[in-house]
């Protein structure tokens, strides 16, 4: 893992005993435990985020998954879940094949059009 930066706060005392009782569980230190926790808010965060901008039709499935960090299957499915409806039409799907056949495929190339 690269070097990060020092981040520090102050916690209830409540919440040190659940991040504690976490630790043990897990047999993890508390920095990898932190970071675990946090990455994992951060996604559920993402996640929401730009299902809401989706919903508000401020961005399409496919760039609202890929800012999420997630498949457009997998930010379909999260919608379903939150019961969001699909904005989905035509002009939304050819912005969303222009993306997929933009992004890179494999090994970085680029997928062919056509």
């Amino acid at each position: 893992m690269k070097k990060g930066r020092m981040v520090g706060t102050r916690l209830p005392k409540e919440l040190l005993r659940d991040l504690e009782t976490i630790e043990r569980t897990e047999q993890a230190d508390r920095s990898t435990t932190i970071r675990k926790l946090l990455y994992r808010a951060i996604s559920e965060w993402k996640l929401e985020y730009y299902a809401k901008q989706y919903a508000e039709r401020k961005m399409t499935l496919a760039r609202a998954a890929k800012e999420a960090g997630v498949s457009v299957w997998e930010m379909m499915d999260y919608l379903r879940q939150k019961k969001i409806a699909s904005q989905y039409d035509m002009e939304e799907l050819q912005k969303d094949l222009a993306t997929v056949y933009r992004s890179p495929g494999p090994a970085g190339k680029v997928r062919a059009q056509g």
